[in-house]
């Protein structure tokens, strides 16, 4: 598709409506030319996720969420606070959800978790190097509880349904679809060193 012929659309207005801790929604009047739309933007800051991998499972934490009315199935992830960058968001993060501390980070994936209304962009990391600690910072506003999943059955759960968040099942699947190429570096690299 050409973009240089499309028109530009013009941005009229612009006002916070309503602004809290986490996030702020902004109304944005839109011209088009031969119409106008109004928008309601969700602005929160970045979002970091950890896929934690031991073996062949993956660390999944339950929380609470309102649109479900019960507890998800995610992976361990959340805000990235101001001046933080998101490698130690993502594993302080991972810490307050489980206690589990993670070291080297490899970049997965980042995208945006929504291009209508919602501005929130995401990074998530894994990572197989990591520390089980008894200091387990469990917050019950936080996540309830954490388990060690096979990643074939977290893919089960994805297409049964038990996985609804949209960044757990972005985030993991993209683990794997580079999984298999993963273990083929790791076969090299340990072939190499003996």
């Amino acid at each position: 598709m050409d973009e240089s012929n499309s028109q530009h659309p013009n941005i009229i207005d612009c006002e916070v409506v309503y602004r809290n801790n986490f996030y702020q929604v902004r109304r944005v009047d839109v011209d088009f030319g031969d119409f106008t739309k109004q928008y309601y933007v969700s602005e929160h800051a970045q979002r970091v996720g950890l896929v934690v991998i031991r073996g062949d499972d993956v660390l999944l934490v339950r929380q609470y969420r309102l649109l479900l009315d019960g507890l998800s199935w995610e992976i361990p992830g959340g805000g990235v606070e101001s001046g933080e960058n998101v490698e130690d968001a993502a594993v302080r993060e991972c810490r307050e959800e489980t206690g589990v501390v993670c070291s080297n980070l490899t970049p997965l994936v980042k995208f945006h978790q929504g291009l209508d209304v919602v501005n929130s962009y995401c990074h998530v990391f894994y990572s197989k190097q990591f520390i089980e600690t008894d200091d387990k910072l469990l917050d019950p506003k936080e996540s309830v509880e954490y388990y060690w999943i096979p990643i074939e059955q977290c893919l089960g759960m994805i297409f049964s349904g038990q996985i609804a968040d949209s960044f757990t099942i972005a985030s993991l699947l993209s683990f794997r679809a580079i999984a298999p190429g993963l273990a083929d570096k790791e076969a090299s690299n340990n072939a190499e060193t003996h």
